[in-house]
């Protein structure tokens, strides 16, 4: 029997604008399964009209609640109109990375054959813990319509930073499955920032995502790994990423972060030494 995939998509764009890499990936979430889209900002419709044949709802109104706030929403429109039991397998996703880069079907394959009952994307473990990244989690539908998660999930509301949101519901996440007497795991576990500052490492181990802020992390030290992941993806992934992260970021730093130029490769590694010295966490 074919899996019946949901994915809760969050999304979200400072200036409002439905991109093509957002498109890209929606696209590709939508030959696995149905799409509900919920963007953490206003965009207006002829901007939502461009995704809108992937998706069985959208919604793009500023909500502030960071991609928690999103899967909420897309939540409780698929638990409202009674949908949400309808699906074998609850995915969290969110725009926080780029890609699918490769076939989706092998990482789908391996997440939803493990024996538990939550299966992340990326496991990070720290020396005191360890959760599943928030940005591509599997949840069964055990999990999914059950009265706990949806106290969790509906709870979820506007926290005063990022690192709140982040320990509150992501870490939060992983625990409350953990309280609750289910099981989660996770298909590449690594250890501390190593989503951020070793893409390439996960990147070879099959993992078909990176994370936006490898781009701007360390003012591009990972250039040389993003250079190499772009050049080995798909050729519609790294279009659309290329032509999104100009527009974000800027055509001159793109250029410079995956530039072959050694004089360059060097500014850009004297740059990163800079912050280390200076004790810039950036």
């Amino acid at each position: 029997m074919k899996t019946k995939r949901l994915f809760l998509f969050a999304g979200y764009d400072a200036n409002g604008i439905i991109d093509d890499a957002i498109i890209y990936y929606a696209e590709q979430l939508n030959k696995f399964g149905d799409v509900i889209l919920v963007m953490d900002c206003d965009a207006k419709k002829p901007e939502t009209d461009k995704i809108r044949k992937y998706c069985i709802h959208i919604t793009a109104t500023r909500h502030g609640e960071y991609d928690f706030g999103s899967y909420k929403r897309a939540y409780t429109f698929a638990r409202n109109k009674g949908i949400l039991k309808n699906y074998d397998e609850i995915y969290l996703v969110n725009d926080s990375v780029f890609g699918p880069m490769r076939d989706m079907k092998k990482v789908l394959n391996k997440m939803e054959s493990t024996k538990s009952d939550a299966t992340g994307m990326v496991v990070s473990k720290h020396r005191t813990h360890a959760y599943m990244e928030s940005w591509f989690v599997r949840l069964n539908n055990k999990i999914a319509t059950s009265d706990w998660f949806d106290k969790f999930i509906t709870s979820v509301k506007n926290q005063p930073t990022k690192n709140c949101v982040t320990v509150k519901y992501e870490h939060g996440l992983s625990q409350t499955i953990t309280n609750n007497k289910c099981t989660w795991g996770g298909v590449y576990t690594v250890w501390g920032r190593t989503t951020y500052n070793y893409p390439k490492y996960l990147f070879n181990r099959g993992c078909p995502f990176i994370k936006r802020a490898c781009f701007i992390r360390h003012d591009g030290a990972a250039g040389g790994q993003i250079k190499y992941i772009l050049k080995h993806s798909d050729v519609r992934a790294r279009n659309a990423i290329i032509k999104t992260t100009n527009r974000i970021y800027g055509r001159e730093y793109m250029n410079l972060l995956i530039t072959s130029n050694p004089f360059k490769i060097l500014i850009r590694k004297l740059r990163y030494a800079r912050h280390k010295i200076m004790g810039d966490k950036k």
